[in-house]
């Protein structure tokens, strides 16, 4: 289920003259029963509209006041988010005959005809407040109070995020909360301005076109509007002819594939990226700790510390929130247990709230195996909006693979990659003959479209950040580690990362440190195990230097890599 929930204006959307008939009121109940939320979202009071709604019982919530009231029916809470109107506005307004005036906890209202007198006031007090148009009518506010600033705070009480949700409206000030919902609807008697910006305006007028838009909505989820919903597209790259390469947000799971340091991390990276800037919340499994750095990611657990599954929904609860899981603290072994207990986790808060909207699944070939089905723990049935990252997509569990809809191949040979993805899924990979690619490009290929892969220029994070950089600092490097051996191999001491190698440089005897060092193994180590080529090159001049005491090239050394990465204190 896509839509979670359905923000409806009152009058002239839901009610005509005040009231909702007994047949719109039967659809709110449907809709309940579809296992969807209710938001009613109104310039009136709280008073006023109890007074005149006696389904107020059907929504989970009631925005009320053009956004500066939010209102619980179940438990006749209110919560005012903005100051009373200032008793200088309504003295200077009384003074300019503006009557009627309908005053609220926050909201001033009355007839649009006073639109001037009441600008007049606003200006000569000086006064922060704007003026709202609702047909005939206007409401002064504060500044920055709408109905969708309520409509937020609605939800994330509710635990949803904008993208769960339709809303329906037919007047000026809809406008705001309208935009803030995945899906804008209007009514048939909406004003044109509205009809201009909605995906979808229903045939019949106020509260029979919420009927319709309900009966809609459980019947197929609004799927005729998919492919309105442009603005929402993910951008992937470029294609060859100057083409954006888009995924849709929703109903689909990527794969991204290719060897070890050929770039899956950065492009997995922007896609993060482009994710969050639209919204979606997103939950990066992170074995490696290698998404931590990323800008509006809460990174939890580390190589001292396991996250708990407790913790990770705990946190995933709050829609604005997006969480990356280091696994680093979980040994390798265990991390299929520790997913296998996740996954049914998020999937259940999935169903709930729709959110984490997309799963990145780094190291995928760790975490579903091909092996899975043998250990006796159940695949889940379904990912939804995952995107999986792996040197190995044979590794991966072929039911898993089975639901891949998109494949980047990145490296240099993204032809070997695809078909060792057909090979998985029993799929033949219908490679175009002759095509031709740029060392910086990737091959996509959409499975089920019917078309051959093409090559594509991936669109840039806008992170700056050194490739694997926490994975390198603290992380466990395992068979890439380095061992300070010494002469004769009297030692056998392993470093499984850069704090670990800082730390043993300090300590190690001098014969030691000037056996690897005149040999050019620290740098040869930087170079193809932490793969930072400027490390390396820096490190190879200080070997280089004999007229340097030992004391003062560990000293050299170790500062370089201090500079160039953020160890542990």
């Amino acid at each position: 289920m896509r839509y979670l929930a359905l923000a409806a204006d009152y009058d002239g959307t839901l009610a005509s003259h005040d009231r909702v008939s007994e047949e719109a009121m039967r659809a709110l109940e449907r809709l309940r029963i579809s296992g969807r939320r209710a938001i009613l979202v109104t310039g009136r009071r709280v008073d006023d509209l109890l007074s005149v709604c006696p389904c107020a019982r059907l929504f989970d919530l009631v925005v009320a006041e053009n956004g500066a009231i939010v209102y619980d029916p179940a438990t006749l809470e209110e919560v005012r988010y903005a100051n009373p109107p200032p008793k200088l506005l309504l003295k200077g307004l009384r003074e300019r005959g503006v009557e009627p005036l309908e005053i609220g906890q926050v909201v001033v209202g009355t007839h649009a005809a006073h639109r001037a007198a009441v600008q007049d006031v606003i200006w000569e007090l000086g006064l922060e407040a704007q003026v709202i148009g609702n047909r005939g009518a206007l409401m002064v506010l504060p500044a920055g109070v709408n109905k969708a600033t309520g409509l937020e705070r609605a939800l994330r009480k509710l635990g949803l995020s904008r993208h769960e949700v339709v809303g329906v409206g037919d007047a000026e000030n809809d406008h705001s909360f309208l935009a803030l919902c995945e899906c804008a609807v209007a009514v048939g008697n909406a004003v044109p301005s509205l009809k201009a910006t909605a995906k979808l305006v229903t045939a019949a007028e106020n509260g029979k076109g919420v009927i319709e838009l309900i009966e809609e909505l459980i019947a197929n989820d609004l799927r005729r509007v998919e492919s309105t919903l442009e603005e929402h597209l993910i951008p992937l790259g470029m294609a060859a002819n100057g083409a954006v390469v888009n995924v849709p947000p929703f109903g689909h799971n990527m794969l991204v594939a290719g060897p070890s340091g050929s770039g899956k991390s950065t492009l997995t990276a922007g896609v993060i990226e482009r994710l969050i800037e639209k919204d979606y919340q997103v939950c990066i499994v992170d074995p490696e700790g290698d998404y931590g750095t990323l800008g509006d990611v809460v990174a939890l657990g580390n190589q001292w510390r396991a996250p708990s599954v407790t913790e990770i929904l705990s946190i995933l609860e709050d829609p604005k929130v997006n969480l990356s899981i280091n696994l680093l603290g979980i040994p390798l072994g265990d991390r299929p247990e520790f997913f296998g207990q996740l996954i049914p986790n998020l999937q259940a808060l999935r169903a709930r709230t729709g959110r984490p909207h997309w799963l990145v699944l780094d190291e995928a070939h760790h975490m579903l195996p091909d092996t899975w089905g043998h250990t006796g723990s159940a695949l889940p049935k379904r990912l939804g909006e995952t995107l999986l990252v792996t040197v190995h997509p044979e590794h991966v569990a072929p039911e898993i693979l089975a639901s891949i809809d998109i494949v980047i191949a990145i490296g240099s040979s993204p032809e070997e990659t695809l078909a060792r993805f057909g090979r998985a899924t029993g799929r033949a990979v219908p490679w175009p003959e002759g095509m031709t690619r740029e060392p910086e490009q990737v091959v996509a290929w959409f499975v089920g479209d019917g078309q051959p892969p093409f090559a594509m220029r991936p669109m840039p994070g806008r992170a700056e950040r050194v490739r694997h950089h926490r994975k390198y600092a603290e992380g466990d490097l395992r068979w890439h580690s380095f061992y300070f051996r010494g002469t004769d191999g009297r030692h056998n001491l392993k470093v499984q990362n850069l704090a670990i190698f800082c730390q043993i440089a300090q300590g190690i005897d001098e014969q030691t440190w000037l056996f690897h060092l005149r040999r050019g193994d620290y740098s040869r180590w930087f170079r193809h195990a932490v793969r930072d080529e400027f490390l390396a090159e820096e490190t190879h001049r200080v070997e280089q230097r004999t007229d340097l005491p030992p004391a003062q090239t560990r000293q050299m050394i170790t500062e370089l890599v201090q500079a160039r990465y953020t160890l542990p204190e």
